[in-house]
């Protein structure tokens, strides 16, 4: 069915320069398709580091609304918000402000905290501290403080090597969080505007829940809805509501937790879920009786700009 708003133009901005290029590339794209199918008139726009170029395409495009399909940093930590926001074009999900304390993590620990929702404890350390060993008593996490897909992180294991943090391209004086790590099961919820859609359990025969096991096809397997028993199935669509309005976020969100047989403590919240074909939010959607076009329809015209 074509959309009742299939007069309107949207500007898909996609690809960007964080980690996560790739992942963008597939969600900006899965997006753009399915505007075009319901009727959208649409640019697909691949974000570069040239500030001036992108603002002559978005302006070019004319857009009534942009899809914002960029993960990782700078585009889902509101420095695209902002800059959108000075534009005053409305754009999907979350404003520059939740946006960005969503991507902090251990601003947004804090603010789950004062809500209630349970969290781990953690400490910000520089890189050089985490360097020179271990920072709390293991197990515990390592992890940059505004990364997503799991980019960057490492579980320190009671009897294991010390890991490298070298890799992450981070300087000696960088922070980095470390976290208690929680044992037990992971669950994410879907949250869409008002509601939550559903719970997810994820399982991999990885180490973790990490960038490969998250958009590899076979990384992990997905067990919707969650075997969890009423109570505790309320409880994580509950808690990742909660998470969402603290934050202010909009549009739609994606809350990971883990359940450590008693109760849930909240990891994060992803106000740029993925759109690829293992991607978590699609799948609740569809649980929860909405196509993928209808979802991306609903992003569009829930589309908000806070100029």
């Amino acid at each position: 069915m074509i959309s009742q708003l299939a007069h309107r133009r949207v500007a898909v901005l996609c690809g960007g320069f964080s980690k996560e290029r790739e992942i963008s590339l597939v969600s900006g794209r899965a997006a753009d398709r399915a505007l075009k199918a319901e009727g959208f008139e649409t640019s697909l726009i691949d974000v570069t580091r040239d500030v001036a170029a992108l603002v002559s395409a978005i302006t070019a495009s004319r857009p009534d609304a942009v899809f914002n399909a960029l993960h990782g940093r700078f585009g889902e930590d509101g420095c695209i918000q902002g800059l959108l926001d000075m534009m005053g074009i409305p754009y999907t999900n979350s404003g520059r402000l939740a946006s960005a304390v969503a991507m902090d993590k251990p601003m947004a620990k804090r603010m789950f905290a004062t809500a209630g929702i349970p969290v781990a404890e953690e400490r910000v350390v520089t890189c050089a501290e985490a360097a020179l060993g271990d920072v709390m008593a293991r197990p515990y996490v390592l992890k940059p403080i505004n990364e997503g897909s799991s980019v960057g992180v490492k579980i320190v294991r009671a009897g294991d090597n010390h890991p490298p943090i070298d890799d992450l391209g981070l300087a000696p004086d960088d922070l980095i969080m470390a976290e208690r790590f929680i044992p037990g099961r992971e669950v994410t919820v879907a949250v869409m505007g008002d509601r939550a859609l559903a719970v997810t359990e994820i399982t991999t025969g990885r180490d973790f829940y990490d960038y490969e096991a998250k958009y590899a096809v076979g990384g992990s397997t997905h067990i919707l809805p969650a075997p969890l028993g009423p109570a505790l199935y309320e409880r994580a669509m509950e808690l990742s509501l909660a998470a969402h309005r603290v934050l202010g976020c909009r549009g739609v969100s994606r809350a990971d937790l883990r359940l450590d047989g008693k109760d849930f403590y909240m990891l994060e919240v992803n106000t740029q879920p993925g759109l690829t074909p293992t991607s978590l939010v699609p799948e609740q959607a569809a649980h929860a009786g909405m196509a993928f076009a209808d979802l991306i329809c609903w992003m569009v015209e829930n589309a908000k700009c806070d100029a």
